[in-house]
């Protein structure tokens, strides 16, 4: 036994020193059977609002596990509001935009309905475990929100003020990603990416002249729309996101170098 986690799991139930937490079966089984852990081996557990914690498992049953929460490893901290509304891709590639837009920090995924969008559903569930798994792996303290798809139309109808939309555009007048991204600043942003074979013309037009969007250029050559989104999630992060952070430790918590002791 040791209190080292042996793997980190997103969890719905509170957490707070003494309480128990119930695993279904999918869990049970892969702390059992999958990473053959025991009675008294010890999780990081996290729910997107009280921090990460350590547990130890106090046993399985048939179907279950119950995990026994110790204490606190990292307190819940801010993380930037970035959206990500995007035209819905076919089967990998989808759950590629999930599990990278995870890791590169967004707070909300959403998936949108251009006039070329193919295909025409989205499997919401299939997405939130992809972005659960994400955040596992990670080391984020949340999982991002999972909107609803809708057609872009009624999305942008609807859109909170004060809210800037970067609209990754193949074509027409746009900035460039840096220079426009940079100017805005922080502050509560969301990145629009286009389906593959990229907007049609007149929606993109009637996109651009919205107050909120500001169109900007991914570089001279053709990306996918998956390449497009770590692209665009990359510039945001190192020039108005968390990468910046003014005096904070921009690596992960449990891999920063430790102080030499003399």
């Amino acid at each position: 036994m040791t209190d080292e986690p042996r793997t980190r799991l997103f969890v719905d139930s509170p957490l707070a020193e003494g309480l128990s937490v119930g695993l279904d079966h999918e869990r049970a089984h892969f702390l059992r059977h999958v990473l053959r852990l025991d009675r008294g081996d010890a999780v990081a557990v996290f729910n997107g609002r009280d921090g990460e914690w350590l547990a130890l498992i106090d046993g399985f049953g048939k179907g279950w596990c119950s995990l026994a929460v110790r204490h606190q490893r990292l307190p819940q901290s801010g993380e930037p509001d970035l959206w990500l509304l995007f035209a819905p891709l076919k089967k990998a590639r989808i759950d590629f935009v999930a599990e990278k837009a995870t890791e590169m920090g967004v707070s909300r995924l959403w998936p949108v309905f251009t006039r070329r969008t193919d295909p025409n559903r989205v499997n919401l569930d299939r997405l939130r475990a992809h972005a659960v798994e994400a955040s596992e792996q990670c080391e984020r303290l949340t999982v991002p929100d999972l909107s609803e798809p809708v057609p872009l139309s009624r999305a942008l109808a609807d859109w909170p003020e004060g809210r800037t939309l970067f609209l990754c555009a193949e074509s027409g007048a746009a900035r460039p990603v840096a220079e426009a991204m940079r100017e805005r600043g922080r502050g509560p942003a969301a990145l629009l990416i286009g389906p593959e074979g990229g907007f049609e013309k007149s929606e993109l037009d009637e996109i651009s002249k919205l107050s909120f969007v500001v169109p900007v250029g991914l570089g001279p050559r053709i990306l996918r729309a998956d390449t497009a989104v770590v692209a665009a999630l990359a510039c945001w992060q190192s020039l108005a996101g968390d990468w910046t952070a003014d005096g904070g430790e921009l690596r992960p918590p449990f891999r920063s170098p430790v102080e030499p002791t003399v």
